[in-house]
């Protein structure tokens, strides 16, 4: 499994999770948080390997095309950029450094 296609993936789970079904919900969840196999997946909620494997994929599109008509995700990354670009550029200005502050918090940045 390709570590980038793991990291978006779980970072457009941290964005669309909650559209999604209990079920696919805990199939991505396990799979690219926790790095269960299919194998193990399919154990856990007696289904079929295969069953796992249509879900994840399934599962897989489905965020991708959130992301595809809600960008939240990419305007994620481009707000932190323009974040960085700012804090850079006005690193004396001390009232645009507590205004980046307060919009970094409420995009959970740390």
């Amino acid at each position: 499994m390709e570590i980038e296609k793991t990291n978006r993936m779980n970072a457009l789970f941290e964005f669309y999770a909650a559209l999604l079904t209990d079920k696919q919900m805990n199939y991505i969840e396990l799979y690219y948080a926790d790095d269960y196999s299919l194998a193990e997946i399919a154990e856990e909620f007696q289904v079929s390997r295969q069953a796992v494997y249509d879900n994840i994929k399934r599962t897989e599109k489905i965020l991708e095309d959130y992301e595809k008509k809600l960008h939240m995700y990419s305007d994620y990354i481009v707000r932190g950029q323009i974040f960085d670009q700012l804090l850079e550029r006005y690193a004396d200005d001390e009232y645009l450094q507590e205004q980046i502050s307060i919009l970094s918090n409420i995009d959970n940045r740390d």
